[in-house]
């Protein structure tokens, strides 16, 4: 599509350039720039840069001037199916892309898959896509879900390093301490419910680092020492267990089901559950500590009831006949 002269690092930005005109129209240098998050300045540049490759854009004068292509002209993408399309384009609306920052290149990826389509698919799988609705910001009770912020930059470093195989080295700032550089040898990203996490190892030690807490990031040109292959479910799991397994609370309760979800809300984590004989649920969920678990239990009233431990109902049962006594008239 491209003669060779102009194939460098702006390469996927022109092509992005040259997919927003076919599928939106005329578009003014200002709208261009807007959606490259670019200067308008770039995208003059890039326009001539086009024209000189031999690619038909022209420019429209006046007040309501712009710049399009010639009609007929197509890019040279490879083809999808209709739902190879409609499911690249449905994960595109969810969230994860934008805790890894990789929100601007998954909007350049859906623009190309939506012009690889057939002309008679291309629509169809548009439409199709606006059906779903994966992660939006609120659930049902309009609480908002909070995205950790992580800065562009760092997280471009992070995830250089990461890819590269290189050293990492972070500015973090682990709860209640101050915050210290250290070098680290990264081995993954891992996204949950909107949070990102830097599986890495220290010294040869597993480390977990929460990406919103890394202050500041520089990618070190010396190779990381890790394997060439790796699983990081499997990693994540065998942290997830250990973390959970150092100084929480496993509790043992009974929980009206048009409760459960905010019983896990509160919960870090279920390892088992049941149906009760009433109808209720029970299940064994892990908590911060002691004073967690009675906070999130005091929450749900009367649509809960902590069976074990013993050392919890008591608590539970004295708050219970403190509040009691304090509204005795």
């Amino acid at each position: 599509m491209f003669s060779g002269t102009i194939f460098g690092m702006r390469a996927d930005r022109l092509v992005s350039l040259v997919l927003l005109l076919r599928q939106r129209g005329q578009l003014t240098a200002d709208a261009l720039a807007r959606e490259l998050e670019v200067s308008t300045r770039t995208v003059l540049r890039d326009i001539e840069a086009l024209s000189a490759a031999g690619v038909p854009v022209y420019a429209e004068r006046g007040r309501h001037g712009g710049f399009a292509l010639l009609p007929g002209f197509r890019t040279e993408l490879t083809g999808l199916n209709h739902d190879e399309a409609l499911a690249l384009l449905t994960a595109g609306s969810g969230r994860g892309e934008q805790v890894l920052g990789l929100g601007s290149a998954l909007a350049s990826a859906m623009r190309k898959v939506v012009d690889a389509l057939p002309e008679g698919h291309r629509a169809t799988a548009s439409d199709a896509a606006q059906r779903f609705l994966v992660e939006p910001e609120t659930d049902l009770l309009s609480r908002r879900l909070v995205t950790e912020e992580v800065s562009r930059s760092t997280m471009i470093e992070v995830r250089r390093a990461v890819l590269a195989g290189h050293k990492l080295r972070i500015h973090y700032a682990a709860t209640g301490q101050k915050p210290q550089w250290r070098t680290v040898d990264p081995i993954g990203l891992v996204t949950v419910r909107d949070r990102a996490y830097l599986l890495a190892t220290r010294s040869g030690a597993d480390r977990t680092y929460r990406l919103s807490r890394v202050l500041a990031a520089e990618e070190l040109p010396e190779p990381a020492q890790r394997p060439d292959r790796v699983d990081l479910d499997r990693i994540w799991r065998q942290r997830c267990a250990r973390f959970l397994s150092d100084g929480h609370i496993t509790v043992l309760v009974r929980v009206n089901p048009a409760r459960r979800e905010d019983l896990l809300n509160t919960a870090l984590a279920v390892r088992a559950e049941e149906p009760d004989a009433d109808g209720w649920l029970r299940l064994e969920v892990t908590f911060q500590d002691s004073w967690h678990a009675e906070w999130a239990l005091w929450q749900l009233g009367l649509n809960a009831e902590a069976l074990a431990p013993q050392s919890l109902r008591t608590s539970l049962r004295n708050r219970a006949a403190a509040i009691a006594t304090r509204y005795d008239d």
